[in-house]
């Protein structure tokens, strides 16, 4: 399923094996997947199939018990590919203020220069938080933690970003809402992105390819190219509907 292994990020062969012997839990067994510059790819399957765990060790989070990940034809280096993690309760910390939260990432790294205070006052007004900079997560609605934590990983200007269910805590009518500020900010920047969902909606609005993983051990048993990714006017339309049951099928069959 890698196309010659040069993609932004490869898996190829990935098992991953918690514990040893007969106590041991096999989450990921011989998955292979790329992602290519530019695009979003969305991972989806029922709980315990181990989109979560592909996502952590495509960060550098878990080490592999076999197979490789590699960016562009080499071994990854999470210290070369700049990353960036969105989890699923957005990963803010509750002392410090929303404009501390968002610029957290660019200072450990030292990199908060004239670039960055200019990127970071245009995300801020696209994401419409001038008004809550100076807040605490705990005076935020879900929404408003979002887009704080998509502020903070869009002004690193990342390689990669990964996000594990990153809407998955809000009420169906924010979710949407979520998904359509996440494109607007992917169409402007152009990240390439890995996107954990259980949501088929979710992933046939944001990802223009879609990982069907199954069973457990999980593993990639399908990937779908998907015409309706970052077109919201399709969320409406019969065939989007249709493909959004085929996906179901797929998903509750094992891919096939």
């Amino acid at each position: 399923m890698c196309k010659g292994g040069d993609g932004v990020l490869c898996f190829s062969g990935v098992s991953v094996d918690y514990g040893a012997g007969e106590d041991a839990v096999h989450a990921l067994a011989n998955t292979s997947l790329c992602v290519e510059r530019g695009t979003v790819l969305a991972l989806i399957g029922a709980s315990g199939c181990g989109k979560s765990t592909l996502l952590r060790v495509g960060a550098g989070l878990i080490r592999p018990t076999a197979g490789t990940v590699t960016s562009e034809g080499d071994p990854i280096d999470p210290r070369m590919l700049r990353i960036g993690f969105l989890p699923q309760n957005y990963g803010l910390l509750a002392w410090k203020t929303v404009h501390e939260n968002i610029l957290l990432g660019v200072q450990i790294k030292g990199e908060w220069n004239t670039q960055r205070m200019n990127t970071f006052d245009e995300i801020v007004s696209d994401l419409g938080l001038r008004e809550l900079l100076d807040r605490y997560p705990r005076e935020l609605s879900g929404g408003q933690q979002q887009r704080v934590g998509l502020a903070r990983v869009f002004l690193l200007a990342p390689d990669l970003l990964l996000m594990d269910e990153p809407f998955s805590a809000l009420d169906a009518i924010t979710r949407e809402s979520m998904q359509e500020v996440f494109l607007s900010l992917w169409k402007k920047y152009g990240v390439t992105t890995i996107l954990v969902t259980h949501y088929v909606e979710e992933a046939l609005t944001l990802a223009g390819r879609i990982a069907v993983m199954t069973g457990t051990p999980g593993r990639v048993t399908e990937i779908i190219d998907n015409p309706f990714a970052g077109d919201l006017a399709h969320r409406s339309s019969p065939e989007f509907f249709a493909m959004g049951q085929r996906l179901r099928a797929k998903i509750a069959g094992g891919g096939v």
